[in-house]
């Protein structure tokens, strides 16, 4: 917490109580990515109220921040960003403010008058075509994704791991060697999520297979032990693979086996969790399973699952052909 004011904490510049905020989020161990977005939005809005205010950035106190120019800041954020975007900042500057408020800095929170975007609500986008999942591994599988240094046991273990479980890019990308515990038949993967909750995952025989199998390609490949605390999943070169190095990897998985075109706009990774996620509501799972298995924090997020594959199976209904006769005969029988 920022010292050097302790009598007026609302004089200190509004830059130390933002490193202050990351420093509070760090020690609840969010993700990585989590925290630079977080970052990001704070000081892209600092950057604003700087200019609004005609205030030296690394001087602006926070009693300059209203609730008025709190309102010219987020309006010029928002001239050049999408609404999802601009809610994102938002919601990164009501909590924020919440912290100031507890840590006596602001005496109160001004964000609920400012406005925010209404965003549509948000449809799952799995992967287009019923059996566009088991061609997608199993062409992996067969070493369809050309590579200089090719490792399809590594790709299919990851592709795999998405689809079987639904996780986030991030809780991927953060799970370590011991991660996967149990005895073997009862496998499970403990998850960190979003906001530092853990979640324990079971897994099938045959996902524990394709992982086995890949760990011991990785211990030939390195011909070194794998310690628990080791990424569970890396690059070629055995490094911790990236966000950057997963997109890739997907993105040219589904290219190899022709599936690239059964991605909806905006999805990419997400695409295989929300595969995840509607198969299992198309298998009979409740909302609360849904959530539970997808780290969600409300059953309203996991509920969208459920209402797309109730509008799915509808359409399903309505496209058999014995419908439209009894459509013809039902007007027939009006014109009589």
């Amino acid at each position: 917490m920022p010292t050097s004011t302790r009598d007026a904490p609302n004089r200190q510049p509004l830059t130390d109580w933002i490193a202050a905020y990351l420093e509070h989020l760090q020690a609840r161990k969010l993700a990585e990515n989590s925290l630079r977005a977080y970052r990001r939005d704070l000081e892209s809005i600092a950057a604003e109220l700087a200019e609004t205010t005609g205030t030296d950035g690394e001087r602006l106190p926070v009693e300059s921040v209203t609730a008025q120019t709190l309102r010219s800041a987020f309006a010029r954020h928002a001239a050049s960003r999408s609404a999802s975007s601009v809610t994102r900042a938002w919601s990164s500057w009501n909590g924020f403010f919440r912290f100031l408020v507890v840590e006596g800095a602001a005496s109160g929170n001004p964000m609920p008058v400012v406005p925010k975007p209404r965003l549509a609500a948000a449809t799952p986008k799995p992967l287009n075509g019923e059996e566009t999942p088991e061609r997608l591994l199993r062409l992996i599988a067969q070493g369809a994704r050309k590579a200089r240094n090719p490792w399809p046991e590594r790709d299919l273990a990851i592709l795999s791991t998405l689809l079987c479980t639904g996780l986030r890019s991030a809780e991927l990308l953060d799970l370590t060697v011991s991660a996967l515990a149990g005895r073997s038949g009862e496998r499970r993967l403990h998850v960190r999520g979003k906001g530092g909750s853990n979640r324990s995952i079971p897994i099938d025989e045959s996902l524990e297979g394709v992982l086995e199998e890949y760990l011991e390609s990785r211990r030939l490949r390195f011909g070194r032990r794998l310690p628990g605390g080791e990424p569970l999943f890396v690059n070629h070169r055995g490094e911790p693979l990236r966000r950057g190095g997963l997109q890739y990897l997907v993105r040219q998985s589904l290219r190899a086996a022709g599936v690239s075109d059964r991605v909806q706009r905006g999805a990419m990774v997400h695409a295989l969790r929300h595969t995840f996620a509607t198969r299992l509501a198309e298998d009979g799972a409740n909302a609360t399973e849904i959530a539970k298995l997808l780290g969600h924090t409300s059953i309203n997020s996991s509920q969208a699952y459920i209402d797309v594959t109730a509008r799915e199976q509808r359409l399903s209904v309505r496209a058999n052909r014995t419908h439209r006769v009894l459509g013809e005969l039902s007007r027939g029988s009006e014109s009589e």
